[in-house]
């Protein structure tokens, strides 16, 4: 069994949770949001380092199986990134409720200047959010552009539908 980044391959290597250290990850503090999402974003950032000490060069090719280390790899790259989506657009779909309801409160009382600046702040940290998606994307593509440069001859990934 190969070991990825000091874990396993076969037991789900860099998987990574959106909990944070003190249980679910926390929408309220868009600090703490962002450094989950760093947690999260290891195996991605170490990927270089992983397919170098994990797939094989053509001299080495007969010592490991490539094949399998690559799709086990993949398929961790994947989930990482699914887990990671689905994190963040939870916390932009709570975000939003909490934006919704402050701009009832604000209809009913335009005058109350708490509201108003809790709202602007809501919104702030809304972007934020929906800004995260972006990075996700680049993260994602240079991830999967690395791994394609070095797994292509022993893993073809199945088409995503």
């Amino acid at each position: 069994m190969q070991a990825v980044f000091g874990r396993p391959l076969s037991t789900g290597p860099l998987q990574s949770t959106m909990a944070a250290p003190g249980g679910a990850l926390n929408c309220e503090d868009f600090s703490m949001f962002q450094e989950v999402l760093k947690v999260m974003r290891t195996i991605d950032d170490r990927i270089v380092h992983g397919l170098n000490t994990t797939v094989p060069t053509a001299s080495f090719s007969g010592k490991v199986d490539a094949t399998q280390t690559c799709k086990e790899l993949y398929e961790s790259l994947m989930e990482a990134h699914l887990s990671r989506d689905k994190a963040i657009k939870s916390c932009i779909t709570e975000t939003s409720a909490v934006v919704g309801q402050l701009r009832e409160e604000r209809a009913k009382d335009s005058d109350n200047l708490s509201i108003i600046k809790q709202l602007r702040k809501e919104q702030t940290k809304l972007k934020l959010m929906q800004s995260e998606l972006n990075v996700e994307e680049v993260v994602n593509d240079r991830s999967l552009k690395v791994f394609n440069e070095r797994c292509r001859i022993h893993y073809t990934p199945p088409k995503i539908k």
